[in-house]
């Protein structure tokens, strides 16, 4: 089995098929992507490595239904994204993914439960569940005595943990995470890696996570390796 691959068995929540994709930089043309294959199976924790410009960041914003491929096929959930309107693509970004950010990304003037309620309230999910699922969401990531704090008065894997419970409250298929331990020391790098592990598996998440943090690649179910757009 190549590193592209999902393991058998396992129906990929996200694959992508002889993808190319080239971004224009002033005179100069670079390509991002050259005919890149993967997939990526219901609770899997795959981490992409790789220099700068090897194309790891293409990928997340692939995945993310950010950007959009010049060639090639992208699916989520089995469904095809090219095609997609803009407002269809951001429902299906609404709904079936979570993302998670190196600067957490969370809004300084809400309330840590604001922060995890807010994709809820996005969906129209009526109060009394939201307060229930952000509740329950709040204790997994041992963040109940916090629930009414804001961001600025948490330590940074406080906030990250924050970032997880947000990013997994509406049950996301898919959560696309960008260096999320590039900031922290490694005892609270090691806690909320085994946090996502733990809550990516119990939510039935895949992961698709840009790293250059070896202590996260070994916590991951498959690691691929990127260099100059190709998987190596």
């Amino acid at each position: 089995m190549s590193a592209a691959q999902h393991p058998r068995g396992h129906r990929p929540v996200v694959a992508m098929h002889a993808i190319h994709k080239t971004y224009r930089l002033g005179a100069h043309t670079v390509a991002a992507l050259q005919g890149v294959d993967l997939s990526v199976a219901r609770g899997e924790m795959l981490a992409l490595t790789g220099p700068s410009g090897s194309g790891k960041s293409t990928i997340l914003n692939l995945c993310g239904l950010i950007d959009t491929p010049d060639s090639g096929e992208v699916e989520l959930n089995g469904q095809r994204i090219q095609g997609l309107s803009e407002d269809q693509r951001t429902l299906l970004r609404r709904d079936a993914l979570g993302f998670v950010f190196q600067g957490f990304n969370l809004v300084p003037v809400m309330t840590v439960a604001e922060n995890v309620d807010y994709p809820l309230f996005l969906t129209g999910v009526p109060a009394p569940e939201r307060r229930e699922r952000v509740a329950a969401q709040l204790a997994a990531v041992g963040l109940s005595a916090h629930a009414h704090h804001r961001p600025d008065a948490l330590s940074g894997g406080q906030r990250q943990r924050v970032a997880i419970a947000r990013a997994l409250i509406k049950r996301p298929q898919l959560v696309i995470a960008d260096e999320p331990t590039a900031s922290l020391d490694s005892h609270t790098a090691d806690q909320v890696l085994d946090l996502m592990r733990e809550r990516g598996h119990a939510e039935g998440a895949a992961f698709v996570i840009a790293t250059h943090d070896s202590r996260l690649t070994r916590r991951c179910d498959r690691v691929v390796a990127l260099l100059d757009g190709r998987i190596q």
